[in-house]
């Protein structure tokens, strides 16, 4: 597959690297491919599985969850960790099967698996010239 040069994305790696990453509230992720399929880890701790909710809508991939806070006759010494529902979009492109999508959760990590479509995937084309078959990859 043919890259295009995008200036401004090597322009964002090198500042990016060189600069702290601000903090992201609630769902930190990590994305990773590995042969087949893509792998996003979002960091959930504290949060009741129950409250995780997952949906799509057309290529739109919205995850909420909840984490409480405690109640009671509590004095607080120090609160950091953040409560209340958190929410994050991702936008998924064609080559995932979005019908195939998995999601685990455990030990305070959501796993989700997007395979990639078989329409994406790498394939071989038979090309028929006279009586010599050659084959051309796509």
């Amino acid at each position: 597959m043919a890259k295009t040069y995008d200036p401004f994305r090597d322009f964002e790696r090198m500042f990016s690297s060189a600069l702290p990453r601000p903090n992201v509230p609630g769902m930190p992720m990590d994305l990773t491919r590995t042969g087949d399929e893509y792998v996003a880890e979002l960091d959930l701790p504290g949060v009741d599985p129950e409250s995780i909710d997952i949906d799509i809508d057309d290529r739109t991939l919205t995850i909420r969850a909840e984490r409480r806070a405690r109640e009671g006759d509590i004095e607080w010494l120090s609160k950091e960790r953040p409560t209340g529902t958190f929410a994050r979009q991702l936008t998924l492109g064609y080559g995932v099967a979005v019908d195939r999508i998995k999601a685990d959760y455990s030990g305070g990590v959501l796993t989700l698996t997007f395979p990639v479509a078989e329409e994406a995937k790498p394939r071989k084309i038979a090309v028929n010239a006279g009586d010599d078959t050659k084959t051309i990859d796509a």
